[in-house]
């Protein structure tokens, strides 16, 4: 059977996306995936430098996706379908290129965990992310924007001279195109994915990669790789190295013999043959292999404690089993970032496909029995010349220009490729993918001038490379280019100049609310929770005033009241709090957040009754973050009681 490629439609109960946070991340990522200062004396000097090299001082250009909800109902989404005599491949590029199916067709197994719903929920950087599948992760530690952001699609001529799927899009937060393509020979049992990053600029660049596959768990389930320790990261923050498989009186190998979530970084020793597998209690299920150039494998776990469990609900169906993650880095662990160099790459092949072993074997108490047993399999199945092979076929076409197009991603990278003169052959970035987001900075490169919005709206995206801080330092000074402009500053680090600008502009702005904003953000990294939770104030009720209908103004109201009312409980101005909560529109109040807000500020005012019952009557926070503890904290402020399961997150040990 020759490998078709066909578009398709994939019908899921799914929330709704909804609108974009209009204020721009100033603040730096949280902590989730920050090592703990004690870890870092015991560890390796190469990651210990890479841990540390360029973290992310804010999310910068990116914007926060925090307007989905919890409600679903039936939505279609565009899918490419890539089958041939022993796998479907089914792939969502308006998701972030995100791989939802692989079906072994000759047993009708599905390999992955396909989510039967369309989720989002608060785990990628910058907010909106959804479980299942195989997911390509670039930018910086965490899962990717570009979870719920479409790609770029085309079809390209394979190796074989059959039809290879590419994916490409620009990586804002470091400035870096990258493409995936997917090929699946006329008659592989295993998907062929070739990677490419690109830096086509001057100066290095941080890279991080990790592709994360989500495959069926059950109490059967055992992940193996070729390691025999692995460096273990929970929600505490420590990174230590473990035993494998026996670690404090557990198997931990198996993903359900753990009680809370963690990550185990697997030691794979350089010369040996880089895999991952996920097989069920007869031996059968997924295996991942690559080109040495991905060298780290990690198993993440969800345990089996009901913090863990009510996770995996809160991502997907009732009644809809668990799953793990099998993934696959640049590096040995998910907290450290790779040089690459100025008009470089980086490139390598991945391949995934079914495995099947001596159950006997896999599941003996013989570790390195067990994990050879996998491995012979694997080398059955797919030999390690055969993906040398096939990745040296590939580069051969990772150049050829793209032909019939298959989907549209952002304008961003069109943006940038225009105005840097890059040179970028097998990823178009065409001129006539620009959009509305990129007008006013076009012309900002073609003009020298920032132009003024046509109507009176939240400001929109902010550029923040050097680049372009250099030409809005240059052009003519109004309070919308101060606006950009100190943002730019503050994302360089110069917090003092960004103050200024801000400050400028506030003079002659006609909209105050964002540079009011940004100035109390300022004051709150600063230290200084009082003056902060002034300017909020300030900030809210100047957007109150101002605010239109439509949602762009709904989204900034909900996120400026969030963070005003968050401020001023902190600094115990409760007149002040109440009185935004008395601005909010009726149906900001019944949205989960606020819900929470109203409990912790009737419990302030003495009323914790009335706090406590706002907990009985039920919400939901649908961008609850991971790692967040705020339900278990405010609860214990109002009751003694255990708290209830809905409300049970917890991703850690007590203390």
């Amino acid at each position: 059977m020759a490998t078709t490629v066909r578009r398709a439609v994939l019908t899921l109960p799914a929330a709704p996306l909804g609108p974009d946070n209009p204020l721009p991340a100033l603040r730096a990522p949280d902590g989730v995936h920050t090592v703990d200062e004690r870890s870092r004396p015991g560890l390796p000097r190469d990651m210990a430098r890479q841990i540390g090299y360029e973290p992310l001082r804010s999310l910068l250009p990116v914007r926060i996706r925090d307007g989905y909800q919890r409600g679903r109902t039936e939505r279609e989404f565009e899918s490419i379908v890539i089958e041939n005599a022993h796998l479907r491949v089914t792939v969502l590029p308006g998701l972030g290129g995100r791989v939802h199916s692989l079906v072994h067709l000759p047993t009708g197994r599905e390999l992955l965990y396909r989510n039967p719903a369309f989720q989002p929920a608060n785990f990628a950087l910058n907010g909106a992310w959804f479980s299942g599948g195989i997911e390509w992760n670039i930018g910086a530690t965490g899962h990717t924007t570009l979870s719920c952001a479409p790609l770029h699609a085309a079809l390209v001529p394979a190796p074989d001279g059959g039809a290879m799927v590419r994916l490409w899009e620009w990586e804002r937060l470091r400035d870096l195109p990258f493409q995936v393509d997917l090929w699946l020979p006329p008659d592989s049992e295993f998907l062929y994915v070739g990677v490419r990053v690109r830096n086509p600029h001057e100066r290095p660049a941080p890279v991080y990669w990790w592709s994360n596959t989500a495959v069926p768990e059950d109490a059967g389930t055992r992940v193996l790789a070729p390691a025999r320790e692995a460096w273990h990261f929970g929600y505490e923050r420590a990174l230590r190295r473990v035993p494998v498989p026996l670690w404090e009186g557990a198997d931990r190998t198996y993903p359900l013999r753990g009680e809370h979530p963690a990550d185990y970084f697997y030691e794979v020793r350089d010369g040996d043959r880089p895999w991952i597998a996920a097989l069920d209690a007869d031996g059968r299920g997924l295996a991942q292999t690559s080109t040495a150039r991905l060298r780290g494998r990690k198993l993440f776990v969800w345990g089996a404690g009901e913090g863990g469990r009510r996770w995996q609900e809160w991502l997907t169906e009732p009644g809809t089993g668990g799953y793990a993650e099998i993934q696959a880095g640049l590096a040995r662990t998910q907290l450290e970032h790779v040089r690459l160099e100025g008009g470089a790459e980086f490139s390598w092949l991945e391949a995934y496909g079914p495995l099947a072993a001596e159950a006997s074997a896999v599941h003996g108490d013989d570790w390195g029995a067990a994990r050879g047993a996998a491995s012979a399999a694997l080398d059955r199945a797919l030999p390690r010349e055969r993906v040398e092979e096939a990745y040296e076929a590939w580069r051969g076409c990772a150049d050829t220009e793209p032909g019939e197009r298959l989907a549209a991603g952002s304008g961003w990278g069109a943006l940038e490729v225009l105005c840097g003169g890059y040179k970028l052959p097998g990823t178009p970035f065409e001129e006539a993918g620009l959009g509305e987001e990129q007008a006013p900075w076009l012309e900002l490169w073609r003009t020298g001038v920032f132009p003024s919005p046509r109507r009176v709206a939240p400001p929109g995206p902010s550029l923040v490379a050097t680049h372009w801080r250099d030409m809005l330092e240059t052009a003519p000074a109004d309070p919308l280019t101060e606006y950009h402009l100190g943002v730019a500053q503050w994302h360089a680090g110069d917090v003092a100049q960004a103050v200024r600008s801000w400050e400028r502009g506030l003079a002659l702005a006609p909209s105050r609310w964002p540079l009011l904003r940004c100035l109390a953000v300022a004051e709150a990294v600063a230290g200084d929770p009082e003056r902060a939770a002034d300017g909020f104030a300030a900030a809210f009720a100047d957007l109150a005033e101002e605010s239109r209908g439509g949602e762009a103004w709904t989204a900034a109201e909900s996120a400026l009241g969030r963070e005003a009312m968050t401020a001023l409980l902190a600094a115990g101005r409760l007149p002040a709090a109440r009185a935004v909560w008395d601005r909010l529109r009726p149906a900001l109040r019944e949205q989960g957040r606020f819900r929470l807000l109203a409990a912790r500020l009737l419990a302030a005012e003495g009323h914790v009754v009335a706090a406590r019952r706002v907990f009985e009557e039920g919400f939901e926070l649908p961008d609850l973050r991971e790692g967040d503890e705020v339900l278990a904290e405010v609860w214990s402020a109002l009751t003694d009681r255990p708290l209830p399961q809905a409300y049970n997150f917890r991703m850690r040990p007590p203390g």
